[in-house]
């Protein structure tokens, strides 16, 4: 009785060994695991973006759409000298339409460091055109509590060959819900310019994400950028053909 009890306990033993083993995750698959959440298959919502400076402030407010990670589009909604802006990327090539000029204009590769409608974020950050997945290498640095929440720590660093703007980002994932909750990026060479900190975790359509990132430029003394989204919907269905220049001006005069 005792001999088959000890065996009992090494085969028990042994099994949640198995298990734990099996729920070990690699820095590219938690990566991995919360850009698809963050993304879906195709989301579209509004958000409002304020930029906050020393002596003035003002809000931009906008609609998205994204399927996968290389079809997206932006249309300014407000304020009104804004209006009818349109932002458009298909795979690598990007383009911003004006409509109080009727002027398409393509946003070469070497401007995507520059800052978005004037705010701390970068053209490729808000339209996501390096790939945090194959763009870079990822290397658990181990974990640490931020805010209240268990997160990773994920040291990135770019490819020699990917077309990308940083030199470095550290992520923290949180191990609950596999949301991005903080982010550090780097310039080439490995100097500290942004700060990035995610908070306010809603339900949006049918996952619990962060509905609030603060930007802060580390060199700027009180600067920073806060995107609020208002709403959100993953995994609608939508066509490809919705991705177009034509339906760029299309979608602008319905601003309007």
């Amino acid at each position: 009785m005792l001999k088959r009890l000890i065996l009992f306990l090494v085969f028990s033993l042994f099994i949640a060994g198995m298990s734990i083993r099996a729920q070990v995750l690699t820095a590219k698959e938690i990566v991995t695991k919360s850009d698809e959440k963050a993304r879906g298959k195709t989301s579209q919502g509004e958000s409002t973006m304020t930029i906050i400076r020393p002596t003035w402030s003002r809000s931009i407010t906008m609609k998205s759409w994204e399927k996968g990670r290389k079809l997206s589009m932006i249309i300014i909604t407000a304020p009104a000298k804004e209006k009818g802006q349109v932002f458009l990327k298909i795979k690598t090539e990007m383009w911003n339409w004006l409509p109080s000029i009727e002027r398409m204009i393509k946003i070469p590769p070497s401007m995507m460091l520059q800052s978005w409608m004037g705010s701390d974020f970068t053209n490729d950050d808000l339209i996501k055109e390096s790939s945090i997945i194959q763009d870079y290498t990822h290397k658990l640095l181990g974990k640490e509590v931020v805010r209240g929440m268990s997160c990773y720590k994920i040291e990135m660093m770019p490819l020699p060959e990917a077309a990308v703007t940083w030199g470095k980002v550290i992520l923290w994932i949180t191990e609950d819900g596999f949301n991005q909750w903080k982010a550090e990026y780097y310039d080439e060479d490995m100097t500290l310019i942004n700060i990035l900190n995610a908070s306010e975790i809603k339900k949006m359509g049918d996952r619990e994400i962060p509905t609030r990132m603060e930007i802060v430029p580390v060199d700027k003394k009180n600067n920073k950028t806060v995107l609020e989204i208002k709403s959100l919907v993953y995994d609608k269905p939508i066509d490809d053909s919705f991705f177009s220049q034509q339906n760029m001006k299309n979608a602008s005069q319905r601003i309007k």
